[in-house]
């Protein structure tokens, strides 16, 4: 009788254990999927995001590295775009407001140069305002593939022209607009964007994600542009 007492409470002693133990699994699977999530979310705070660059040309920053390599159609889109921003101007658009946003993709020390430049561009043209009617728009004809001249640093050749009419010259002026652009990889997005953003800071926004910067202008035949 004594024998089948101590049976009768090892078999109901059983499925207690059992649920024990899937309870202790249980807290210890719970346990792993919690320091994972930790792991995973202390890995994206000290991770940086980079550049990955579509076959397309266009650019998106994602995880986790960077680096100072970019493709050619990468550069060529950055050039031909932030060149066309520069040089297209309208009443609505006037070039003092291209300016300030688009300056942002150029590097400081050759800003003074390159708004020069723009200056010498068409003379009779005012850049501090746009009279009635007037405007301007950049025809590019091409861009050449990027020649590297330094790690980060490349050489394009543009050839373009900005036309600028008028109400009176509906014919319109052009002035060649044929240089050589130095560009380099940068960090960080030389632009940034403002919550109530006009049409103008987007563009510039999505041409700085490419992670570039202007940093010369050349003449066409200058053999020492770098």
């Amino acid at each position: 009788m004594q024998i089948l007492k101590t049976e009768n409470k090892k078999n109901n002693s059983l499925p207690l254990l059992a649920v024990a133990t899937f309870g202790l699994n249980l807290f210890t699977l719970l346990l792993l999927v919690f320091n994972n999530y930790l792991i995973q979310q202390l890995g994206q705070q000290l991770t940086p995001q980079s550049l990955v660059q579509l076959a397309d040309g266009r650019a998106i920053t994602v995880d986790p590295k960077q680096n100072l390599e970019r493709e050619p159609e990468t550069i060529r889109r950055f050039v031909g775009g932030a060149m066309s921003l520069m040089l297209t101007w309208s009443e609505q658009q006037p070039p003092k407001t291209v300016w300030a946003i688009s300056s942002e993709l150029i590097a400081d020390k050759v800003q003074q140069k390159f708004q020069s430049e723009i200056t010498n561009l068409n003379p009779d043209s005012q850049f501090e305002n746009v009279t009635r009617g007037n405007e301007s728009v950049l025809v590019i004809q091409k861009i050449s593939q990027p020649v590297k001249i330094n790690d980060g640093q490349w050489r394009v050749e543009i050839l373009a022209n900005q036309l600028t009419f008028s109400t009176a010259d509906k014919l319109g002026k052009s002035a060649k607009f044929n240089k050589q652009i130095v560009v380099q990889a940068i960090n960080e997005p030389a632009t940034s964007l403002p919550n109530t953003a006009l049409s103008l800071q987007s563009v510039a926004y999505r041409l700085g994600e490419s992670r570039l910067e202007i940093y010369n202008i050349c003449d066409i035949k200058d053999k020492n542009c770098s």
